[in-house]
């Protein structure tokens, strides 16, 4: 499936507000074409990024004390094994719901979408926490990084599959294409020290795996990464978005232009992340922010890509989700948002 965005507008996840129903209603105001459900970490800690998707996910320990999550891999997880391996294989997508607890903007949105027509939505978009961010940002009873457990990193794996197709098929009602991005923040790291035995064939692997699995749902699937990283990963992991911050970073999109290149002739799509999601924005305009994603074009283009071709195939975004800031300044930035897609498609 072709889809020729041409600059219309839609949001990384996250937002600071704690009524769910004003951030829907500020979703559907500011960008109708390409609406989201909004993920609300202050109002629960259940809400945070690595945690809103592991309900049902094996040996999950959630403290409530301290407002965390970890894996207790010592205790005997050969029931909840099976349990987990039984559902996934038979396609049971409630066993993997997202509960109201870990998501009160799904259930808002849904309630608020099936009262409000919106007649120019042109698709609707999901989000799940890539398996990579989960598996390095959470960490077992010793406190050692999930991921390089090969028994949980498979669950990871496969309950992001799962998570994805429970939520395109809670939307399923609204009779349009749907998007799904898969958060991976920590490719930003890539390459560093730090994460020294991530290996991008495994990388590759892991998003491809979740990416197909979207692609069965007939949906489009995108990657969200809010600084540099190695973009042909995304590529090679046969994504249909690549998410990215183009208010610090758009020169990188550049050094792989022949990548993108031909990305964008097979019907990718850039997210261009030109609104930044800091006090920064205080500074800018939409009429700013908009000369700025030219010059961000431009020097693509002057690497040989088509100027014409990423017009076509642009989305623009906040650089990132809004939800460790405050309100006035995500509401800003969402206003700003929706003025910037309307200058460029003008």
């Amino acid at each position: 499936m072709v889809f020729n965005p041409e600059c219309l507008a839609t949001a990384i996840g996250s937002m600071p507000h704690d009524d769910p129903s004003v951030a829907c209603d500020i979703i559907l105001d500011t960008i109708p074409d390409i609406p989201i459900w909004p993920q609300l970490p202050n109002t629960d800690f259940r809400e945070e990024m690595e945690i809103q998707y592991s309900e049902g996910f094996p040996s999950v320990v959630l403290d409530e004390e301290k407002k965390r999550m970890y894996f207790n891999t010592a205790a005997d997880v050969t029931f909840d094994f099976e349990s987990f391996y039984e559902n996934y294989m038979a396609g049971n997508l409630d066993y993997f719901k997202i509960s109201p607890e870990y998501s009160r903007g799904i259930y808002e949105m849904e309630k608020k979408l099936k009262e409000k027509e919106l007649p120019d939505m042109k698709m609707f978009k999901n989000h799940v926490t890539g398996p990579i961010t989960v598996g390095l940002g959470r960490v077992d009873e010793n406190k050692r990084a999930i991921y390089y457990n090969e028994m949980f990193r498979d669950i990871i794996v496969k309950g992001t599959e799962m998570k994805a197709l429970w939520m395109l098929d809670k939307f399923k009602f609204l009779g349009c294409k749907q998007i799904c991005f898969i958060d991976e923040p920590i490719l930003s790291g890539f390459g560093s020290s730090t994460y020294v035995s991530l290996h991008r064939q495994d990388v590759v692997q892991y998003l491809n795996e979740v990416v197909q699995k979207i692609h069965k749902a007939e949906a489009l699937a995108g990657t969200h990464c809010c600084g540099n990283t190695e973009w042909t990963i995304l590529i090679d992991a046969e994504v249909d978005i690549i998410s990215f911050d183009a208010y610090e970073y758009a020169d990188t999109i550049a050094y792989y232009a022949d990548h993108v290149r031909t990305f964008l002739e097979k019907g990718g799509i850039l997210a261009w992340g030109i609104v930044p999601t800091s006090e920064k924005i205080n500074s800018e305009t939409p009429e700013s922010l908009v000369e700025k994603l030219k010059a961000g074009v431009d020097n693509l283009a002057k690497k040989g890509v088509e100027k014409s071709l990423i017009w076509e195939r642009c989305l623009v975004t906040p650089s990132c989700g809004t939800g460790s800031l405050t309100v006035n300044l995500a509401e800003n930035i969402f206003g700003q948002l929706s003025e910037v897609s309307k200058i460029l498609r003008s």
